[in-house]
């Protein structure tokens, strides 16, 4: 059985009935209980025992869930999967192994430690591996190797038949493939609990990597000059990123508010070979730069150097742009400790792809927003992080085996509004339909798909593991995030052959 139901009246129940967003759980939504689990057996008698009594589980693995999926569960109960953590390969099994609830910097901690692996993960060491994985999850290497549900070849997923009975299965190749397949991109939440994921082969790891970042000041910066900026970083992606040689650069570029004070771009860097030796990729990335008089510094690291970005520090006023690189092993760069105390912070995201560089008229509404204020309404912490994408990902063979429907894109974009007070809730919210609704005014495709990303000639619709609700006033949200073609009438197939009474669900989960 599980190891221990945690409920209200106990000391650990608040803090574990959150999540990472101060904005959930809502007043009187808040869950009746906690499950903390040890393994996948503890997961299946703690869910049948849910399930038997009426009671609605959601899931968590790292906490991270940007809308109201998990938290929001009123007397409802919380499989916590914290505690299935770790990378210890089964006996006789696949080689490699990934507990849903490990943390990915502990995950490329302990991958380099134990093979010189890893995975093309993503940039944050606290989030957990099993939502960031089976919602398509990426980072600085998939440019290189791909996503990580690209490398998935086996699960361990807990589901509930019709008979409201739970049970642990293995999926891969040879049974249940089509339920792997929806686990590989698909989303959190939509087919029952995936305990572990299971990989024959993975990455090497880089023996080493190029780390820095580029900033540039606020202050004095014209639309214009932040238009030629702009047009740089996209024109390269949309370019000369798509060469093979510069699949090993991958570029953050975080577009903060202006009340900031700057803006801040991340390079991270390793050839295919896996070392530095060669750079003339990344020298002519940031050569690029050179009309904008950045003051160069480059550091190389031996490998498992910090996985997560740094913001990059703005410099004197005097500068109109700074640039500073590191030399580390991979093993350096992924050694920050995870998890700690959740905040106070409350969030707001949204997302697109894009399948070519900025446009004049985006820039402009980019420019504007990120100028503009709102009284009483503190924007400082708001920004909307551009990452360089494609390479590796956009192999069109992987449509047909992962669930994850963008190969087609040179970048990401990820919206983020971040503040404390909750009486701003209103503003910042607003603030960021504003911007999202007139950047995609003019989508590219018909007029009804007007104040979305909607798939063209320019976009391929959102990324589900940035959930955003406010697209559910749209029919067509799941093509949004699933794509026009049969991927998502293919994952409601999956999800009422495995998940028959409909026991995973949320606001933007698959519908039966």
């Amino acid at each position: 059985m599980a190891i221990e139901i945690v409920s209200t009246g106990d000391v650990r129940f608040d803090r574990l009935s959150r999540g990472q967003n101060a904005r959930f759980p809502e007043s009187g939504d808040r869950a009746s209980r906690i499950a903390l689990c040890d393994n996948s057996d503890d997961v299946a008698e703690a869910l049948q025992r849910f399930v038997h009594e009426g009671v609605r589980p959601t899931v968590r693995s790292g906490g991270h869930c940007y809308e109201d999926f998990v938290d929001n569960n009123p007397g409802g109960a919380i499989i916590d999967l914290s505690f299935l953590s770790g990378t210890a390969p089964p006996a006789n099994g696949p080689k490699y192994r990934l507990g849903a609830g490990t943390t990915l910097g502990q995950t490329y901690s302990e991958l380099y430690q134990r093979d010189l692996v890893t995975i093309p993960g993503g940039t944050c060491p606290q989030v957990g591996a099993g939502g960031h994985i089976s919602g398509g999850g990426y980072g600085l290497l998939s440019r290189l190797h791909g996503i990580t549900p690209d490398w998935v070849t086996a699960v361990d997923i807990v589901t509930v038949d019709h008979a409201g009975n739970a049970r642990v299965r293995r999926a891969d190749k040879h049974n249940d493939a089509d339920l792997l397949r929806a686990c590989k991109g698909g989303g959190g939440g939509n087919f029952g609990i995936i305990t572990n994921f299971y990989f024959d082969t993975l990455p090497k790891a880089p023996t080493e990597v190029l780390r820095g970042n580029v900033s540039f000041g606020w202050d004095g910066m014209t639309e214009e000059r932040f238009a030629r900026i702009l047009y740089l970083f996209s024109n390269y992606w949309e370019t000369r990123g798509k060469d093979k040689e510069t699949w090993g650069l991958f570029s953050i570029f975080n577009l903060s508010h202006r009340s900031s004070g700057h803006l801040g771009m991340s390079v991270t860097f390793t050839n295919t070979d896996g070392t530095v030796d060669d750079t003339r990729v990344v020298d002519e990335y940031l050569t690029m730069f050179d009309e904008c008089k950045p003051v160069a510094q480059l550091s190389v690291h031996p490998t498992m150097a910090e996985h997560h970005p740094e913001p990059a520090q703005a410099g004197t006023n005097v500068c109109l742009a700074q640039h500073t690189m590191n030399k580390m092993r991979w093993s350096e760069s992924n050694d920050r400790s995870s998890g700690g105390p959740r905040g106070n912070s409350r969030h707001k995201y949204k997302s697109s792809f894009m399948k070519r560089g900025f446009s004049t008229e985006e820039i402009s509404c980019i420019y504007k927003h990120l100028n503009r204020t709102i009284s009483g309404v503190d924007l400082s912490r708001n920004t909307v992080l551009a990452d360089s994408f494609g390479g590796a990902v956009n192999q069109k063979h992987l449509l047909e085996e992962t669930a994850s429907a963008q190969r087609n894109s040179d970048l990401k974009l990820q919206f983020i509004a971040t503040w404390t007070d909750p009486t701003q809730d209103a503003g910042q919210i607003q603030w960021m339909r504003d911007f999202f609704t007139e950047l995609y005014a003019t989508s590219g495709a018909a007029a009804k798909y007007s104040g979305t990303p909607f798939w063209s000639d320019r976009y391929e619709g959102c990324y589900i593991n940035y959930p955003d609700i406010d697209m559910l006033q749209n029919a067509y949200w799941p093509q949004l995030y699933y794509g026009t073609g049969d991927l998502y009438p293919f994952l409601q197939s999956v999800k009422r052959k495995y998940d028959p009474n409909n026991i995973f669900h949320h606001s933007m989960s698959v519908r039966p």
